[in-house]
C-alpha cells in the first residue's frame, strides 16, 4: 500500500469519525441521512483550501467550513509559529485567553481545553461555554494549532475537534506529499533537459550553416524549425503537455536529423490516429526515445534505417510506440536503465521517464521495452485518456503537428 492510499484511507476514517458524531450532535434534524449529507458537503467543501497547505489563504477558506461543519461558536486556525491565520465567528475577545495554551499545545504537540468559567469575560451572555486547541501535526511534526470555541457539551467538543484536526492534519499532509512529487517530477524534468545531446545542437547548427549559401530558404526553415524546438524543450511552465504538442516537436527533431543525416540514411514513420492528439502525457515523454532511437539505434548502423512512431486509439486509452530498426541493446543493460530513475545510462532517460510515467499514471504504466542486440528497439507506453490532476500547461496558441490535423492514422 502506497504512502498516499494509507494517508487517503486515514482521511476517510476520520471523516466516518466525523459523520457519527454530527449525526449524534443534531438531533433535531429530520434524519440521520440530512446530518451526513451536511457532514459530507462540509468535507468536500474545506478539502480543496486545505491542499493548498496552511497559509492565510488557504486557512480562510477553510475556516467558515470547518465552524460549519463542527456547528460550534467560532474556529481559529494558527501556524507553527504561533501567528493567527484565520478566525472565524464570534466570541474573539476570547482569543487572547487562548493564546497560553496555543504555544503550550504547539510547543508539546497535545490538546489542551479551557473553561469559560476559568476566564475573565465582561460580556454578557457569552456565546462561549468551552474552548479547545488541538494541535495539526504531519508526520509527527506540529505544523499549527486548531482552536474551536463552543457552546456545547466538553466532551463532545474535544472528540469532535480532535477528530476534525485530524482529518485536516491528513490534508496538508496529503498537500505536502503532492508539493514533494511535483517537485520531484520538476527536478527530473530539468535533469532530462540538461540531457538533450549537446552534439544534436552542435550539429544542427552547423547543418544549417552549411545550407547558408547553398540552400538559404532551406536554412531559413530548418533555424526556425531550430529555435521551436529549443523553444518548447526548454518552456518553463508544466509537467505535463498534449500528444499533439509532442509529436510536433518530435517532427522538428526529426525534421533537423533528417537534414544531417539525408534522406537515404534516416527515414522517418509517423502514425498518428488524430483520436488520440488532445491525450496528456508527461512533458519531454516521447521526444527523448527518439532521440535514443537516432543517437544510438541508427547513428552506429551503416547504412542507417528507419525510425517509426505510432499513436494509436484504444478505447480509453492511447498507445504509443516509438519503433527502430537499429543496432538494439543488451536487454541486461536495459533492465538496469529502466529500474534508475537516473540519467547514467547511455540512452537519454528511459528510466527517468518510466518512473515518471509511473508516478503520474500509476504502477501499471511504465515502459514496456523490446530490444535485442542487432535487432533494433521498440519502447511502447500506454497513456490514460483521463487521469485526476493531469492537465496540459496552457500556453498561448495551440500548436498543430504538421500533417495531423483530420482523418485516419497516417504516414509521413
Amino acid at each position: 500500500m502506497t504512502e498516499r492510499t494509507v494517508l487517503t484511507t486515514l482521511a476517510a476514517l476520520a471523516v466516518l469519525g466525523m459523520f457519527v458524531l454530527l449525526c449524534r450532535a443534531r438531533r433535531v434534524s429530520t434524519s440521520v441521512e440530512d446530518a451526513t449529507l451536511a457532514a459530507l458537503h462540509g468535507v468536500t467543501s474545506v478539502a480543496p483550501f486545505l491542499r493548498e497547505g496552511l497559509n492565510q489563504e488557504s486557512a480562510d477558506g477553510a475556516a467558515p467550513h470547518l465552524r460549519r461543519l463542527l456547528s460550534c461558536v467560532a474556529v481559529g486556525i494558527v501556524d507553527a509559529d504561533g501567528t493567527l491565520l484565520s478566525w472565524d465567528g464570534e466570541a474573539n475577545h476570547h482569543y487572547a485567553d487562548l493564546r497560553t495554551k496555543i504555544e503550550q499545545v504547539l510547543r508539546t504537540g497535545k490538546r489542551d481545553f479551557l473553561d469559560h468559567g476559568d476566564v475573565v469575560c465582561e460580556q454578557r451572555p457569552c456565546p462561549m461555554r468551552h474552548g479547545a486547541v488541538v494541535p495539526l501535526t504531519v508526520e509527527g511534526e506540529v505544523r499549527g494549532a486548531l482552536s474551536v470555541i463552543a457552546g456545547g457539551d466538553r466532551k463532545r467538543l474535544m472528540v469532535a475537534a480532535g477528530e476534525v484536526a485530524h482529518y485536516v492534519s491528513t490534508q496538508l499532509e496529503l498537500a505536502e506529499l503532492q508539493e514533494s512529487k511535483e517537485r520531484l517530477a520538476q527536478a527530473e524534468v530539468r535533469a532530462l533537459r540538461a540531457q538533450i545531446s549537446p552534439h544534436f545542437i552542435y550539429n544542427a547548427l552547423n547543418t544549417i550553416g552549411s545550407l547558408i549559401r547553398t540552400d538559404p530558404e532551406h536554412a531559413r526553415d530548418l533555424l526556425q524549425e531550430f529555435a521551436d524546438f529549443t523553444r518548447y524543450s526548454f518552456r518553463n511552465s508544466g509537467l505535463y503537455t498534449t500528444l499533439a504538442d509532442e509529436i510536433r516537436n518530435i517532427d522538428r527533431y526529426l525534421t533537423l536529423e533528417s537534414a544531417r543525416f539525408g534522406p537515404d540514411r534516416l527515414s522517418v514513420e509517423l502514425k498518428i490516429a488524430p483520436e488520440v492528439l488532445p491525450v496528456v502525457v508527461p512533458f519531454l515523454a516521447l521526444q527523448p526515445l527518439v532521440e535514443n532511437a537516432v543517437r544510438h539505434g541508427l547513428a552506429n548502423k551503416p547504412g542507417g534505417g528507419t525510425v517509426s512512431v505510432t499513436a494509436e486509439d484504444h478505447g480509453s486509452e492511447a498507445l504509443i510506440s516509438v519503433d527502430d530498426d537499429g543496432i538494439g541493446m543488451d536487454p541486461e543493460l536495459l533492465d538496469e536503465e529502466l529500474a534508475s530513475a537516473h540519467l547514467t545510462g547511455a540512452h537519454v532517460g528511459l528510466g527517468n521517464i518510466n518512473n515518471r510515467m509511473r508516478a503520474t499514471f500509476g504502477n501499471d504504466y511504465g515502459l514496456v521495452v523490446e530490444t535485442e542486440q542487432g535487432a533494433g528497439m521498440k519502447v511502447m507506453m500506454r497513456v490514460p485518456k483521463f487521469a485526476p490532476g493531469v492537465r496540459p500547461a496552457a500556453h498561448p496558441v495551440a500548436e498543430q503537428p504538421v500533417g495531423l490535423a483530420a482523418g485516419p492514422a497516417i504516414s509521413r
